[in-house]
């Protein structure tokens, strides 16, 4: 049996692919020692990929590299070797690898990760991004538009609201240019973003309306920390937003057609 092009592999080759931009100019305007961090986020999911694969014949996935991107680019600096390897430990084995790997996850194990370094350090800063870094999303959504690994309406339904929101003066425009950033990093993931085209734009809302509200309202919190804690609750309510648009569907084919 031949299979398709499209498999689970192939889709992460080309996340991967559509992240190379954002990845090149972070790296031209990270801070020194980025790159070995990036390198030491690598490493120790290529150890538990290893882990998995010998002890439960789980294939590893080429994804982690976005993940590893992710994770380097957005922790809380000024961590500790020993503190980042825990977090990146706890948010690849508790937000993927128990599930089955990438795909079968309820949350991109990068948020899950950041969330830990976030509540576990409270204490150590968040980066911040200088506006080329920010901007380089957009060709990262746009590939990942162009091949279908993100959605537009996860994008458009997030987009659309932070730019009316830095229009009505309700967010800062550094605020909705790093939400910008987790909304492709994070938000589009998809294997955690929505699976109905309403779920999709669903997801998208929520996330720009938590950003506006904890932007608002979240005295003293990095525009980052803010963005990764609207990410994390977007990614638990998407299985609900998914269900109520599929229970709204039903209703109207039941209205339309009669009970079948």
């Amino acid at each position: 049996m031949i299979k398709g092009l499209w498999d689970r592999e192939t889709v992460a080759l080309v996340l991967v692919a559509a992240h190379l931009p954002l990845a090149g100019f972070w790296l031209v305007y990270a801070a020194p020692g980025s790159l070995a961090r990036l390198a030491l986020v690598i490493l120790v999911l290529a150890i538990w990929q290893l882990v998995f694969l010998l002890a439960r014949a789980q294939p590893a996935t080429l994804a982690s590299g976005v993940t590893a991107l992710v994770i380097a680019m957005l922790a809380p600096e000024d961590l500790g070797t020993f503190q980042l390897i825990l977090g990146i430990s706890f948010g690849t084995v508790v937000g993927e690898l128990i599930f089955g790997g990438w795909g079968r996850n309820l949350v991109p194990p990068a948020t899950v990760a950041l969330s830990f370094l976030g509540f576990g350090f409270p204490g150590l800063d968040w980066p911040e991004f200088v506006a080329p870094v920010a901007w380089a999303a957009l060709p990262a959504a746009a590939i990942g538009l162009l091949f279908g690994v993100m959605r537009p309406g996860v994008l458009l339904g997030a987009a659309l609201p932070l730019a009316a929101g830095v229009a009505a003066g309700l967010l800062p425009l550094a605020t909705a240019q790093t939400a910008g950033l987790v909304l492709v990093l994070l938000v589009a993931d998809p294997a955690t973003s929505g699976a109905t085209p309403l779920g999709r734009w669903l997801n998208g809302l929520l996330y720009a309306g938590l950003v506006t509200l904890f932007a608002t309202g979240w005295t003293g919190a990095a525009d980052v920390q803010l963005c990764v804690a609207a990410a994390l609750l977007t990614a638990l309510t998407v299985p609900l937003l998914d269900e109520a648009a599929l229970s709204l569907w039903y209703a109207q084919r039941r209205r339309r057609h009669g009970r079948n």
